[in-house]
């Protein structure tokens, strides 16, 4: 605990004096003087030993509050969480697991934000119990926090109650929309049921000539994939009248069907089809058909290019920076489309 400091003024300056309480507290945290985690002078103690109104020192902490330097724990007081005064934003990232796509975001966000920020990254594996255990963990010496609250099993009113823990302005969810939830600052989301009816559509001229449409699903996978997607294909085949079909995996050995155009999620399914129409040397984008969810750049050289459909995941990661950069609340859709290729 500190008991007392040596603030620095100078009173022929004429910088307001909450501001030379700012800068003399940071110095003295860059400097060491001050360490991480030690709790500050009460705000009537610096009031009573350096003769200054009450308020001006509740401004001053308020501003190093604000910056991210200090955190206020209710009944206990005010304690240092950033030893790097000059970087203004803690930011606890949460992510449901690392892929090539989530990479993306990720990298996105911490290129848009560059030197305002210091990130600090969590994966909860889909794994309610994970995710409260980081929060829980985490509740103080962070400005934001970015999820992506994706669960095996999601339970609103758990969840929900998690997230009071947190000030509402402090967080930002990604990649998943969840109503009724209205606790955050910003949500970039995917409408999955939307989005991928949206983009069947977009893609439609291309389909018309197979006479079925297979979505391989993935099923007691570890990481779960929105079922809101299923409802986008089988209302898109139910509008538009094409036969469909619903299989969980395509195997090595899998028999590849004509005339039909196969919409693949994850990337093993996606090579063992490949290899599959290979060996079955039905004629690809004539024969059958592939459309990949997900864009990758491999997908745009793999059998000359696979067409795909899929979010802008960079566009997701600048989004969310730039609701902490510009200081403002986001509620937006990512973007979603269809990227025609020699697959179709």
């Amino acid at each position: 605990m500190i008991d007392f400091f040596n603030l620095e003024f100078n009173d022929t300056n004429n910088t307001p004096k909450y501001k030379q309480i700012v800068e003399s507290i940071s110095q003295q945290i860059q400097s060491g003087n001050i360490k991480y985690g030690q709790k500050l002078p009460s705000i009537n103690q610096v009031s009573f030993d350096y003769y200054i109104s009450r308020d001006t020192v509740e401004k001053a902490y308020a501003v190093l509050k604000e910056t991210g330097v200090i955190e206020s724990v209710k009944g206990r007081g005010h304690f240092v969480v950033n030893t790097k005064p000059k970087t203004q934003n803690r930011v606890l990232v949460v992510f449901n697991k690392l892929s090539s796509y989530k990479k993306e975001i990720f990298n996105a966000f911490c290129e848009t934000l560059g030197d305002s920020a210091s990130v600090y990254f969590h994966v909860h594996h889909c794994e309610f119990d994970n995710f409260k255990k980081i929060i829980e963990e985490n509740l103080t010496g962070y400005n934001y926090y970015v999820l992506m609250p994706h669960f095996n099993d999601f339970n609103f009113n758990k969840f929900n109650n998690l997230m009071q823990k947190i000030n509402k302005e402090k967080i930002i969810l990604l990649d998943d929309f969840i109503p009724n939830f209205t606790h955050y600052n910003s949500c970039i989301y995917q409408d999955f049921k939307d989005d991928l009816f949206s983009s069947l559509n977009q893609a439609k001229e291309c389909l018309i000539k197979y006479k079925m449409l297979c979505l391989v699903f993935p099923k007691g996978f570890n990481y779960p994939y929105p079922k809101a997607i299923v409802q986008g294909f089988m209302f898109f085949c139910s509008i538009n009248g094409f036969k469909s079909e619903l299989i969980n995996q395509i195997s090595s050995d899998q028999e590849v069907k004509k005339n039909t155009a196969y919409i693949v999620i994850k990337e093993s399914d996606l090579v063992n089809l490949i290899k599959n129409i290979r060996l079955s040397k039905l004629e690809l984008a004539k024969e059958v058909g592939v459309l990949s969810y997900n864009d990758t750049p491999l997908k745009e050289i793999l059998s000359k290019g696979i067409s795909v459909i899929s979010t802008d995941f960079k566009a997701m990661g600048k989004l969310a920076a730039a609701s902490i950069l510009e200081k403002k609340n986001i509620l937006q859709k990512n973007k979603f489309r269809f990227i025609k290729r020699n697959s179709l």
